[in-house]
């Protein structure tokens, strides 16, 4: 007999659906059938069952210069949760003269007996001296063998040279390579002559990160990437222009899997047109796009183009923080929530509208980013052995979407005031309910931190 079984439910994989039943025993998925006993049966009848929603990106309690974002590891937890999320890579990023283990330790005891659902850490790495180098093969062995690379952000990023250094680093140890892909001298060269001409609201923003700067970086680091034979994820993706540079990477059978966000497929340019200030909520890098973007990136993403949407969630709150760029649009915080809403988003906008699959569905939110960073088969997948993360989602709730009802620590939501049509109604982490009815019943602290692995480790 089982710990608990969920019966009846359609169950939904990046391969197939099926009805069934799933076994839970000792937090792990023991057994997928018919006619499972268990002492305790949770009906799952007209309901979709899947995969706890792995969000590959994410920034919980991050500083930013003397500002910290507005959820801390228990408020951005229990929102992921809320949403269906059970697991979550955030970031470890070293001060300067701190070394890579120190870094992910100190990171990992500012989460333990906070977090609520199970969490990974890339390993931010702004330097490229031999000593920091030598350095990721313990990075890895503690833990963190996911690595984000920045081509923007004076404090953060990765000259050419420096990039190639890293990049032959990480191929040699099998380091997985996240990399935010901006030109930092095209940004820092047009907000000066923004600034210059007294162009300083908000819609200003996506003028000086443009698409075609966005999609050059993409382009030159495909050729680094090339030329040291190294995988790369590329984060956040946000135009057309960026996936051409994919599609030509990939046809010299170039290993590169792209990264997209909710916001970039639902929302556009003119949110920055809103009236006054308000088109601050939007300001993130890169920025939203056209129409058009958010068109090839659908196309994308339903070809199998996109791999994997994650969330970059980052907030910070209007009223109090994202003020600091009232008067000049480049101190404004970058960052937008979005941890809670991106599976109901996605099936409301994505499944229900025909443009993916229910299979497509869980292999962008829950599989594919599992396997992405090392994580898999432990999670995102139903299947025996796997913890026992599972969402029971009910395909005909309607949820109207506010930040007054969703549990982000932030004084917005980008889709205020939109329905999403199908939402979870309750989560299981480790076999565990801490979901119930679109609240959380679990425990602050109950998060594990769970290891990525090298690249070899899935025959990458």
């Amino acid at each position: 007999m089982f710990d608990r079984v969920v019966s009846n439910g359609l169950i939904v994989t990046a391969e197939a659906t099926c009805r069934g039943d799933v076994g839970i025993a000792d937090g792990r998925i023991a057994a997928i059938g018919t006619g499972l006993v268990g002492r305790e049966v949770i009906d799952a009848s007209g309901m979709l069952v899947l995969p706890g929603a792995v969000d590959e990106h994410v920034h919980l309690q991050m500083p930013l210069g003397d500002l910290i974002s507005s959820d801390d590891f228990t408020t951005g937890t229990v929102a992921a949760a809320c949403g269906g999320t059970t697991t979550v890579i955030d970031f470890a990023e070293p001060r300067p003269g701190q070394s890579l283990v120190e870094a992910l330790a100190e990171r990992r005891a500012e989460a333990e007996g906070r977090v609520v659902i199970d969490y990974g850490l890339h390993m931010t790495l702004c330097r490229a001296d031999d000593q920091t180098l030598a350095e990721v093969p313990a990075s890895i062995e503690s833990g963190a063998a996911s690595f984000k690379l920045y081509m923007a952000y004076d404090r953060l990023r990765l000259g050419d040279g420096d990039l190639l250094r890293v990049l032959a680093a990480l191929r040699a140890h099998g380091g997985r390579a996240l990399v935010h892909a901006e030109n930092h001298h095209a940004i820092a060269y047009l907000t000066a002559q923004a600034l210059a001409e007294g162009r300083t609201g908000p819609e200003n923003h996506p003028r000086t990160r443009p698409a075609l700067m966005e999609a050059e970086a993409v382009h030159r680091l495909l050729a680094l990437a090339w030329l040291t034979d190294t995988p790369v994820v590329l984060a956040h993706l946000s135009c057309a222009l960026g996936l051409e540079a994919v599609r030509a990477a990939r046809a010299r059978n170039q290993r590169v899997w792209v990264e997209t966000c909710p916001q970039y497929l639902l929302l556009d340019e003119q949110e920055y047109h809103r009236p006054g200030f308000e088109g601050a909520k939007f300001v993130m890098a890169p920025p939203l796009r056209s129409e058009a973007d958010r068109a090839a990136l659908w196309a994308g993403l339903a070809a199998g183009e996109v791999d994997t949407v994650a969330t970059d969630h980052c907030p910070f709150f209007y009223a109090t923080q994202k003020t600091r760029g009232l008067a000049d649009f480049s101190r404004i915080p970058g960052g937008a929530p979005g941890v809670e809403t991106r599976l109901a988003l996605l099936y409301t906008y994505g499944v229900r509208s025909g443009r993916l699959s229910p299979q497509r569905w869980v292999e962008v939110c829950c599989t594919h980013p599992a396997r992405r960073f090392g994580l898999a088969p432990r999670k995102g997948t139903l299947s025996v052995g796997a913890d026992a993360d599972l969402v029971i989602f009910d395909p005909e709730r309607r949820v109207p979407l506010s930040y007054r009802t969703l549990h982000q620590n932030v004084d917005y939501c980008p889709y205020e005031g939109w329905e999403v049509h199908g939402y979870p109604i309750l989560v299981l982490s480790r076999g565990e309910v801490i979901v119930r009815d679109g609240e959380f019943v679990g425990t602050a602290g109950r998060g594990r931190f769970v290891p990525t692995a090298p690249m070899e480790s899935d025959g990458d």
